[in-house]
């Protein structure tokens, strides 16, 4: 029985709003084969299907859970799906991480990539650099096979850092944190103890940060500058690319050709991980990055060097003046943040 047999029919009542500006609307929730059918309460009319590999919750460890499915250009949730019943938020959680490891991901990776690769493949080997096949396959990578690669390289960080802090009201303010940078490229934030100076990116926007520097940092915006410095490295290196040389070809090939890298292709990963210095940020792209964020650059640039002469760049060119247009983090969250590892 796989999870969505275990659940096929599940119903409850949720409140849907179709866009930002609409209305709540009292709705019927129920889970199907592969999609989530929200009806009419009275007239049990289908108002909208979601398809459930795209579901995803956007307020962790908050009840009542809100979803949603799909996000505008600016990050933004399209529509949202505000759920108290635990069996059916149980239910989303497993369908979703069920269905997303099955699904073939047929987009550039399984579509016009494969047909390609397949009739080339004897070639390649023999007439690629193997840094080659390995850039190609990392700019072919759809988002969700990335952050699937990041997962499996923080199982194996875990192994020197400890696992992530994981405190409940700690770690809804990180995840609160990390939704307000997700416009820059941040997908999650994790808080180890050992191992990490300051902050290390792993693919699909991952971020690791060292516990020392959230406990020692008095101003959000700080920390945040931190974590926006480490995406916008990325920039410069695609944090895949490293850790597919240490995967090597075979596996760099069969996640070219399947969507799919082996976990033992990431064993031992974090040891060069870790011991690799950080390379100097762009001013340039990073202040793209605190644009995107809506979040000012001078905290983070004074916390760097208190006179401001080597980040004069981040404070002369700030988007917004010294002055965020909203707080990174609520005064509660932020107290929470600070105490993420206490437990």
């Amino acid at each position: 029985m796989t999870a969505v047999d275990k659940y096929q029919r599940l119903e409850c009542t949720g409140l849907w709003r179709a866009t930002a500006s609409a209305q709540l609307r009292e709705v019927v929730v129920g889970l199907r084969d592969a999609t989530l059918l929200l009806s009419d309460t009275r007239t049990a009319t289908a108002l909208t299907h979601w398809s459930l590999p795209a579901v995803e919750r956007i307020n962790p460890g908050t009840m009542p859970a809100l979803f949603t499915a799909g996000r505008l250009d600016d990050g933004q949730p399209a529509e949202t799906l505000e759920l108290d019943d635990p069996d059916m938020i149980a239910a989303l959680d497993t369908v979703h991480v069920a269905l997303v490891r099955r699904q073939p991901h047929p987009g550039r990776l399984r579509g016009v990539i494969v047909v390609s690769v397949l009739t080339v493949v004897a070639l390649l080997a023999i007439l690629w650099l193997p840094g080659a096949m390995i850039r190609h396959t990392a700019s072919v990578l759809p988002p969700a096979t990335r952050v699937q690669i990041g997962k499996l390289a923080l199982q194996d960080v875990v192994r020197l850092t400890g696992s992530p802090c994981l405190t409940p009201l700690g770690k809804r303010a990180s995840a609160a944190l990390a939704l307000h940078l997700s416009s820059a490229g941040v997908g999650e934030i994790d808080v180890v103890r050992d191992g990490v100076d300051t902050t290390v990116g792993l693919p699909g926007g991952i971020v690791l940060v060292a516990r020392k520097l959230v406990e020692g940092t008095d101003d959000p915006e700080v920390l945040a500058g931190y974590v926006l410095a480490e995406v916008a490295r990325a920039d410069a290196r695609d944090p895949v690319i490293p850790l597919l040389y240490h995967a090597g070809l075979m596996a760099t090939f069969r996640l070219l050709t399947t969507g799919e890298l082996p976990a033992s292709a990431v064993s031992h990963y974090a040891e060069a991980l870790l011991k690799t210095p950080a390379v100097p940020t762009d001013a340039d792209r990073l202040l793209e990055r605190f644009r995107q964020a809506n979040l000012s650059s001078t905290a983070y640039a004074m916390a760097l060097d208190p006179s401001g002469k080597t980040t004069k760049d981040l404070i002369g060119a700030d988007p917004f003046k010294g002055r965020s247009p909203t707080p990174v983090l609520a005064d509660n969250d932020w107290i929470s943040l600070q105490q993420i590892c206490a437990g």
